[in-house]
């Protein structure tokens, strides 16, 4: 078993290819929260050719909390301008970028849209370019999914740290995602806004049967000095 940030795709580990797009996008100031085989993860920091400043730190709840344990161990980490990614999640330049130029002040969720939404999916719920839910199981009409990737500017991330605070005092949400807190967000009307990045490449490996998906949208992948590339329906 290995984390799903160090599965190989097309040789190089997701987390390799995150640190990439990052890099190229000018983010060079970046935290890894590891948490299961952590030295396999902060090794592979060491091996990859990238042109930032990684640092990593262990997440101690790993075993008994959920995504939500990760950003309380970072939660030093988030300033005035903070990218939160997911491990899991596959993408090039081009839709980190398209995050980047369509968020603004406070904190922006990055949404794709599809025709079909799984059990699965992170889905969301948004009007006047706004988020107002934010989960796997919202009942309704469905307007997107989350694609793993928040950017929080000026205040943005100071709230959602406070938010966090409020829903780790009680102990029965060391089992939530950090979504939850996003979601606690847009419910109270705090201002969450979204980013469409529809028609550009990436994708969520969770299972095995993800592989062949990562391989084709890694291939679609346009880096800096590269021409655009026709490609077929993502």
């Amino acid at each position: 078993m290995r984390p799903k940030c160090l599965i190989p795709v097309r040789g190089v580990p997701i987390l390799g290819w995150q640190l990439r797009a990052l890099a190229a996008c000018g983010v060079t100031d970046i935290t890894v929260v590891t948490g299961f085989e952590a030295e396999s993860v902060q090794s592979a920091v060491r091996s990859l050719n990238v042109d930032a400043d990684v640092a990593c730190i262990v997440n101690p709840f790993y075993s008994i909390a959920d995504n939500i344990g990760s950003c309380w161990t970072a939660r030093d980490r988030f300033g005035p301008d903070t990218l939160l990614l997911n491990g899991d999640t596959l993408f090039g330049p081009e839709t980190l970028r398209r995050l980047l130029e369509q968020a603004g002040t406070g904190i922006t969720v990055a949404i794709d849209r599809k025709p079909v939404y799984d059990a699965d999916d992170m889905k969301v719920r948004v009007s006047d370019g706004r988020l107002r839910r934010i989960g796997k199981t919202l009942e309704g009409p469905v307007d997107g999914e989350s694609i793993g990737m928040i950017r929080m500017r000026d205040d943005g991330g100071a709230r959602f740290v406070d938010a966090l605070s409020r829903t780790l005092s009680d102990p029965a949400a060391l089992r939530l995602w950090y979504l939850s807190v996003i979601d606690r967000l847009a419910d109270e009307g705090d201002g969450v806004g979204v980013a469409s990045i529809e028609g550009l490449p990436w994708c969520e490996v969770d299972f095995p049967r993800d592989l062949p998906v990562a391989e084709e949208r890694v291939a679609a992948f346009v880096w800096p000095g590269e021409q655009a590339r026709q490609t077929g329906v993502l």
